[in-house]
């Protein structure tokens, strides 16, 4: 056991985190990113925002809905200003859609304001977890899976470009991912230090 598991895993301390930028979970839908940046908020003890959630409130209207009106480029260059905005803010974990990455807009962006953090799952993993969900605009192929297939050959070149990668090898737990990002981060003392409280 690390000394950083120890630190948030006896109960007779508790870690101190100092977060200095907004850490920006990328990756391939089903990686875990909002659940996995969740928990990671909720150990570092700061906000957790999801771009999502941000686009869909200010539209008031489902990411779904939005694909279909407006369609995909109308979509990323609203996700392109929501991004701007949070990062702007005080630092947070923020959790973005598997596409935003995607943007060298986006990835300038979160380069010059925050940390991007790779969450480095398998393609069978990504199957498992979003074959059964119609909440995905772009698997509403006849193919999903020869669909995602494509999605992740064009897209993991794009996420290896993020500045912190962690892989989603088991045990993929929810919260023993968050531990192990925080570990990375924990790497970089320009993003995130830790004491004891």
């Amino acid at each position: 056991m690390s000394e950083f598991q120890q630190s948030v895993t006896e109960g007779n301390h508790t870690a101190a985190f100092m977060l200095k930028k907004t850490v920006v979970m990328v990756g391939m839908m089903g990686a875990g990113k909002t659940a996995v940046g969740r928990a990671l908020a909720q150990l570092l003890q700061v906000p957790f925002l999801d771009s999502d959630q941000e686009i869909e409130a200010a539209a008031n209207m489902t990411v779904p809905e939005i694909f279909a009106r407006d369609g995909e480029p109308f979509f990323r260059a609203r996700e392109a200003e929501v991004i701007s905005r949070l990062l702007g803010g005080r630092p947070c974990v923020l959790s973005t859609g598997g596409g935003a990455f995607l943007s060298e807009v986006n990835r300038a962006n979160i380069s010059a304001h925050g940390v991007a953090v790779w969450l480095d799952a398998d393609l069978e993993l990504l199957w498992s977890r979003v074959r059964h969900r119609d909440t995905r605009p772009l698997l509403r192929t006849p193919d999903p899976k020869a669909t995602l297939t494509e999605l992740y050959a064009a897209r993991v070149p794009e996420y290896a470009k993020a500045d912190l990668r962690v892989p989603c090898a088991p045990p993929v737990a929810i919260e023993q991912m968050a531990k192990r990002v925080a570990e990375v981060l924990l790497t970089r003392a320009d993003v995130l230090v830790c004491g004891d409280a």
